[in-house]
């Protein structure tokens, strides 16, 4: 995958900070998504590739971290809390209203991209 010179450079300092390369995963998928939007399978492979990893390892570290996304989100990304004391507090009747509003589902992102809902 062709990355830009920008993200190249610090994808390398990276490598080179951490005693461990894997231990660079994290904050490589954080700039490319900060990048591009989003972590897609080209940039998988390269993260693996740049880190001795497999591309599994990386997905399994993707799927982890909600805030890591392998598809891309809305300019303005609603998170909306719904554990336990956010039910209690209305919270999943709040994700109903905004399902409505934006017209789409949890991870699911409106028709001209401009939000997200999760």
């Amino acid at each position: 995958m062709e990355l830009t010179p920008q993200l190249a450079t610090r994808f390398e300092t990276l490598q080179t900070r951490y005693p461990l390369k894997r231990s660079a995963l994290i904050p490589m998928m954080m700039y490319a998504q900060d990048e591009y939007g989003f972590v897609s399978d080209a940039m998988i492979a390269e993260i693996a590739r740049r880190l001795e990893l497999h591309t599994v390892q990386v997905e399994e570290t993707l799927a982890y971290y909600s805030m890591l996304h392998r598809k891309p989100m809305g300019k303005h990304h609603v998170q909306i809390c719904t554990n336990v004391s956010c039910m209690l507090r209305g919270g999943n009747e709040l994700l109903e209203q905004a399902k409505k509003r934006l017209e789409v589902g949890h991870k699911q992102v409106t028709s001209d991209g401009i939000f997200s809902l999760e």
